[in-house]
């Protein structure tokens, strides 16, 4: 693990290192599952056709129809893509029109197949005239963690957040029972059939990860970050619970429904970071 900490805190690289980490999670996952060589620096530009994306709908629309067959009740609970995306694959120039036909296909299977929610959809020109990567990422993360629930192999920051949403249902339950479970497979139950993740995050020197990034602060009252468990840590005087992972050279927190990095977190909450931005 290369140390975040090494990193200089400059605005700028803070403020858009969230999207350089959900880059190189989804390029490697897309490199996984389809055998690809999409790099981080050409993400949109491997992707802007909309043949990958396309290819990728119709595959969870697979997947999704073959766990509804092994698991009806299950997904009687869920809303199952099942609408074919129609696309052309050959000789497919970017930014003409059969390109941007194939992304519109794929917009408008994840609004009305998966339903995704608005603030996590992009437009056309937004992939194609690269007019807005944020939601791009978000909208491929939120697909992903769709498929995820079929049984599709996820992206590493999928699985972290299952396995933090595993811990919080444990930790509940041990509230209510007041006693401690027995260990198990965290995607035992939850959704049956679900692939095995690639490697769950390895949480050894996590700590020490974290410890280096809040030393970049030469305060004498240094913002309180109090280590609770393993990558889970109590920040600032209201003590608020946040759970932190390691996604390669990153320091990941996840906030809410999402995640973002260490650094660009404290330069949002440390008084001090806040300051000399």
């Amino acid at each position: 693990i290369q140390s975040a900490a090494s990193k200089s805190i400059r605005p700028f690289r803070s403020s858009e290192e969230y999207l350089e980490a959900m880059k190189e999670d989804l390029a490697e996952w897309f490199n996984t599952l389809y055998d690809l060589d999409i790099q981080v620096d050409t993400f949109l530009e491997s992707l802007e056709t909309g043949c990958h994306l396309c290819r990728h709908a119709n595959n969870v629309n697979r997947t999704a129809l073959d766990f509804q067959e092994r698991h009806p009740e299950a997904a009687a609970r869920m809303r199952v893509p099942q609408n074919e995306v129609v696309f052309q694959a050959k000789n497919v120039v970017p930014g003409s029109f059969i390109a941007r036909d194939n992304v519109s296909n794929f917009i408008q299977w994840c609004r009305q197949d998966l339903g995704i929610q608005d603030v996590l959809m992009f437009e056309t020109n937004d992939l194609v005239l690269k007019k807005n990567e944020k939601n791009f990422v978000l909208c491929l993360l939120e697909v992903a963690r769709r498929g995820s629930k079929f049984g599709m192999l996820a992206p590493m920051l999928i699985q972290m957040e299952e396995e933090i949403e595993e811990e919080m249902r444990d930790q509940m339950a041990e509230g209510a029972l007041g006693t401690r479970r027995e260990s198990r497979d965290p995607r035992a139950g939850a959704y049956p059939g679900r692939a095995r993740p690639i490697t769950l995050c390895d949480l050894k020197n996590l700590d020490e990860l974290v410890r280096e990034i809040l030393g970049c602060c030469s305060c004498p009252s240094q913002f309180p970050m109090v280590k609770v468990s393993e990558g889970k840590y109590k920040v600032g005087d209201s003590n608020t619970l946040i759970f932190v992972r390691v996604l390669r050279s990153h320091v990941m927190v996840r906030v809410g429904g999402g995640w973002d990095t260490l650094e660009h977190y404290l330069d949002k909450h440390d008084p001090c970071r806040c300051a000399a931005l």
